[in-house]
């Protein structure tokens, strides 16, 4: 037989039980539900145009509530505004997915594998 082949469950996971391991999985997994839960609750906000178009995001990366400055409407272009918005939804969703990857990547980083 190959070596490192059929050693058991004692060899995988350093000496850690089958049922050690499964609890500590389900810990882990009831941690980032608890995890996720709340980034459901936290927002994050991105501006563009020197804060002319302000775009809120949770940290489940849900699109709450996009502001525009009734000033840069008078002004704007549609070609322009579009561009704003973009890019202030897109700064949201990376400041989103920072904030995720700040409150769950700790507790992927604990798993056995």
């Amino acid at each position: 037989m190959a070596k490192g082949f059929n050693r058991g469950p004692a060899a995988m996971g350093g000496g850690q039980s089958q049922s050690g391991m499964l609890q500590k999985l389900q810990r882990v997994q009831q941690q980032m539900e608890e995890e996720q839960a709340k980034l459901a609750l936290e927002t994050v906000t991105a501006t563009a145009g020197g804060g002319a178009i302000k775009v809120t995001m949770t940290g489940d990366q849900k699109c709450r509530e996009v502001v525009i400055d009734p000033e840069l409407i008078k002004d704007a272009d549609a070609e322009m505004l579009q561009d704003l918005v973009l890019s202030a939804v897109n700064m949201a969703l990376d400041q989103s997915r920072e904030l995720a990857n700040q409150r769950l990547g700790p507790l992927s980083s604990g798993l056995p594998f």
